[in-house]
């Protein structure tokens, strides 16, 4: 009984900026990973970045420099601003929360339904 929402796709020109959202809500008694993936038509899904709950991040190669993660423990929320988007950015984005539950403390790992990203002129 963990809700994960993203919300901020659309479509953006190349070298424009989105900035994408995702709130984790229900029984939660603690969030571990909080990440975002993404999958372009025919590829895998592949991971974009993720924070941990002591605030370290990682990135994919492909995104360094140009995306910062960033979350907000408090409301169990996460943010991807996205900044010199190019077209192979295009794809659905989704949002990851891995965690504990607050009734039987038993781990959890909840996706979320997805926002497309499209960047194209």
């Amino acid at each position: 009984q963990v809700q994960v929402v993203e919300s901020g796709g659309g479509l953006v020109q190349p070298g424009g900026s989105l900035r994408l959202s995702c709130a984790a809500s229900g029984r939660i008694s603690r969030i571990n990973v909080m990440g975002w993936y993404r999958q372009a038509p025919g590829k895998e899904r592949e991971l974009v970045a993720l924070i941990i709950s002591d605030g370290t991040t990682n990135y994919a190669d492909s995104v360094k420099g140009r995306f910062t993660i960033s979350r907000e423990n408090a409301e169990n929320t996460v943010y991807l601003q996205m900044n010199s988007l190019k077209p192979e950015d295009t794809a659905v984005y989704y949002c990851n929360a891995k965690g504990i539950h607050s009734y039987n403390y038993r781990s959890f790992d909840t996706w979320g339904q997805g926002t497309q990203v499209t960047v194209s002129s």
